[in-house]
């Protein structure tokens, strides 16, 4: 067998991908436990899905993460998805099981890793901020931990009616998301991504003040966003994204070789961001 065909091939896709980590975490993964692999970026909007399912056929690529706004729309180009990302209704990770092209989601597992030691009780009342695929991971996630009192607000509000309709939520339109006196507050949008949307942040600062509660931002790349700041400064307890994006990234890992992330490459995140 040639050295070609040994080199096993990854990559994410998704658009914009100028923030993404997973190329320097996984492909530090592979060289650190000698596999003949890597990860690479392969910027991709939905109406490129079909043409890509075939070059994963075509090239025998071996897996890929699926970032926004993708996680909803590949669905229906995958041979097999599992009950998890059945359930969620979107799939974040594509592996080869023989030859077929599957699909996983492990964004679940990851969002509620940080939660569930920083919440108290189930008298909560949530604010997801987003109705994307990582918001309907984070829906059942709560769901999960017996949270009930939960509302969805996108700046679409027509997506966030239709979220909240899936998972029996309550919608509030985007304008009017800080009246409710939510008391843990998600971010589920790319408000905040370093690149264009670095200044924004998913929810008015004066509706923070005077009261608290928990922030968290799936938002990484910054690992200090706006909105996270400005949460701080209010007096809020905030949760950065960098635990649920290692805990995904972990399990897709393990999806992929059956092996653990190294810490080693966990450390080169951490370093970068530190950096950035």
């Amino acid at each position: 067998m040639s050295d070609f065909q040994a080199h096993q091939i990854y990559g994410v896709i998704g658009h914009p991908l100028d923030h993404s980590l997973s190329p320097l975490l996984h492909s530090a993964a592979f060289r650190l436990l000698d596999l003949p692999a890597a990860l690479s970026p392969w910027p991709l909007t939905a109406a490129g899905l079909a043409d890509f399912i075939r070059a994963v056929r075509l090239l025998n690529i071996r897996g890929a993460c699926v970032t926004l706004p993708l996680k909803e729309a590949i669905l229906p180009f995958l041979d097999e998805v599992s009950d998890l990302a059945r359930e969620v209704g979107a799939v974040n990770t594509i592996y080869r099981q023989g030859p077929k092209v599957c699909g996983e989601n492990t964004d679940l597992s990851a969002f509620l890793a940080p939660l569930k030691a920083r919440l108290s009780g189930t008298g909560h009342r949530v604010l997801l901020l987003g109705a994307g695929g990582a918001a309907r991971a984070a829906a059942v996630a709560l769901r999960r931990l017996d949270l009930k009192d939960i509302w969805v607000s996108h700046r679409g509000d027509e997506k966030s009616e239709t979220l909240a309709r899936d998972f029996g939520l309550k919608s509030i339109a985007w304008k009017k998301r800080g009246e409710i006196g939510a008391d843990l507050l998600v971010n589920l949008t790319p408000l905040g991504l370093k690149g264009d949307l670095e200044k924004e942040s998913p929810y008015p600062a004066e509706a923070l003040r005077g009261r608290g509660g928990l922030v968290c931002d799936v938002v990484y790349n910054p690992l200090e966003t706006r909105f996270l700041r400005e949460a701080a400064a209010a007096g809020w307890a905030v949760v950065d994204g960098l635990d649920m994006f290692l805990g995904q990234a972990e399990a897709q890992f393990r999806l992929w070789t059956g092996l653990d992330l190294p810490e080693e490459a966990r450390q080169k995140v951490r370093d970068f961001l530190r950096k950035a």
